[in-house]
């Protein structure tokens, strides 16, 4: 895939600048899980907030306007899209990422054993 230099440097600011709920997301599990994420990558025209190339899963941390009738139609459009690449895209609200976080990476975690044969994980540490 070809990036131009204006979406390189995009996905650069946004890096240093994503969202509280973004950052939680990262520091708390992506950064640190045994699969590797990469944050704020550039996937042709779009820049996903967080993308795994072993899975070929998207994960979208969504704000408020997502949820309009725009929004929804804009991520349907992007998901499309990117589903032509064979991405999967999972998407949270910040809500759910900054108040259950739990169930955030418990989902994360079933969809990455659903894609990738060798990866498990340990289901009872989300059971409480």
């Amino acid at each position: 895939m070809y990036y131009d230099r204006i979406l390189l440097q995009k996905a650069r600011s946004l890096r240093k600048n994503m969202t509280k709920q973004e950052r939680f997301l990262w520091s708390r599990f992506l950064k640190r899980h045994p699969i590797k994420f990469l944050q704020q990558r550039p996937i042709d025209p779009y820049i996903v907030d967080f993308y795994c190339h072993q899975a070929k899963l998207v994960i979208e941390v969504d704000g408020s306007q997502h949820y309009t009738e725009e929004g929804m139609k804009s991520d349907k459009i992007r998901s499309d899209f990117l589903g032509q690449y064979g991405l999967e895209v999972i998407r949270f609200s910040n809500d759910e990422v900054w108040n259950h976080i739990k169930g955030v990476k418990y989902t994360i975690n079933k969809k990455l054993k659903e894609k990738i044969s060798t990866f498990d994980f340990d289901e009872t540490e989300f059971l409480s």
